[in-house]
């Protein structure tokens, strides 16, 4: 009878997860020893659960793919930069961000945006776009990041998000004013009718990234 392994977060409240005893295809050995001698089996744990979510959503719809990514990492506790990292700003590699269990706004994003590259999503479908976030019926705004999947060039995007953590339509996210968006290819200021491409991405906080990979 084949064994089936059952994988419980109790530290950052997963639900259970059933994965097979096979092989995780999208991290090597080195990578997972090292995020297990770094992180602790905790964070070991997690990063073979986003392994065995990649696989299981290959062969699934578009939707399914996007609504998959978008639910496993909004599991993940929130904290600021300066509570997690002791830094004012500090974007995370998805790897650190499972390997700690927690992270903000820009963390979500980037994890997601880096795991639907892996599900074979393109690039130019995909942003990582700065927002002004305003709470609803009061004078509340905070500078916010989401990930927003197009369609098509021109098309209205779907918000991933971890405030809102229900896939919508960038018209019914009133709450959210769009600032500037960027993947790895480039950078693109909002404008009322429509983005306006700027140039490639130079964001410093990107090339940290990259480079900590």
């Amino acid at each position: 009878m084949k064994k089936i392994l059952i994988i419980s977060f109790t530290l950052i409240s997963f639900s259970s997860l059933f994965l097979s005893a096979s092989k995780n295809v999208n991290i090597s050995d080195s990578q997972l020893n090292s995020i297990s001698k770094k992180y602790g089996s905790s964070g070991k744990t997690r990063v073979e659960a986003w392994d065995a979510m990649l696989e299981s959503s290959k062969n699934e719809s578009l939707l399914n793919k996007i609504k998959n990514v978008n639910d496993f990492f909004n599991q993940i506790t929130y904290k600021t930069d300066a509570a997690h990292w002791k830094q004012k700003d500090y974007w995370a590699t998805p790897f650190e961000f499972m390997g700690t269990g927690a992270g903000d706004c820009e963390d979500y994003a980037i994890a997601k945006y880096f795991s639907l590259i892996k599900l074979g999503i393109p690039d130019d479908k995909l942003r990582i776009t700065y927002v002004i976030y305003k709470k609803a019926n009061s004078r509340f705004e905070q500078a916010h990041m989401v990930l927003t999947y197009y369609h098509k060039t021109g098309a209205e995007p779907v918000i991933l998000d971890n405030i809102n953590r229900k896939l919508e339509l960038a018209s019914k996210r009133d709450d959210l004013k769009p600032v500037y968006s960027f993947n790895a290819s480039g950078l693109w200021q909002a404008k009322t009718k429509g983005d306006t491409r700027v140039g490639d991405n130079n964001l410093k906080s990107w090339k940290s990234l990259i480079d900590r990979f």
